[in-house]
């Protein structure tokens, strides 16, 4: 004390401030050491900007492999070829789908024909689903036991080179009510007469509808 009283009171001062500094900052390491690490990042990650494209600039990929379809072909159908030659040609197209001319209802030289039946589902289950596939059922109850569609083919000739085809289905479906059974005509779903109408386009220009397709195109 007594080496202490000779000292300028101002210099008393600063070590009285210097000695509070000291003993502060120790305190506020320490409380700074405390602070849980999980909190902290909470708080940084509060103060951060999340950025997020919105839907409007995003590309979807649906993913390669999707089946892909095309437009039915137009029926009437144009084909390069005069009408005899073509009539020829149908009858081919037949035997290959395995489709029976109905020669009594048929006129090849006016460029009608016409196929007998052809049997596309027997028994309730395939008859029932074979029919939902080439016609439009409009009662859903109704009890199907077999399915059966004929096609009409007519071939008119545009100029020298050019011929209009046109094809139409007659879907028939027996059904039963119990000790009755009868045929009955629906409507066509055009499957039938797609069908024809591709087979015949590979047939005259040796390009088939479907090969863009099988292409990836």
């Amino acid at each position: 004390m007594t080496c202490l009283s000779g000292l300028d009171p101002r210099f008393g001062r600063s070590l009285v401030t210097a000695a509070f500094l000291l003993a502060v900052v120790p305190l506020a390491a320490f409380s700074q050491k405390g602070v849980d690490p999980q909190t902290q990042r909470v708080r940084e990650d509060a103060s951060k900007t999340t950025s997020r494209g919105s839907d409007a600039t995003r590309s979807f990929d649906w993913g390669k492999g999707k089946t892909r379809t095309r437009e039915r072909l137009p029926n009437p159908y144009i084909l390069n070829g005069r009408r005899d030659t073509l009539v020829e040609i149908v009858q081919e197209v037949l035997r290959e789908k395995r489709l029976v001319l109905d020669e009594a209802s048929s006129r090849l030289s006016d460029g009608l024909i016409v196929t007998q039946p052809f049997q596309v589902g027997r028994g309730p289950v395939i008859a029932t689903a074979e029919l939902r596939r080439y016609g439009v059922l409009e009662f859903a109850d109704t009890a199907w036991s077999r399915g059966q569609y004929s096609l009409i083919i007519e071939i008119q000739p545009i100029d020298g080179i050019r011929s209009n085809v046109s094809v139409t289905a007659k879907v028939e479906g027996r059904s039963g009510q119990g000790l009755m059974t009868e045929w009955v005509t629906v409507p066509s779903s055009g499957l039938a007469e797609e069908e024809f109408l591709v087979k015949l386009v590979e047939m005259v220009t040796g390009i088939s509808p479907d090969d863009a397709l099988r292409d990836g195109q």
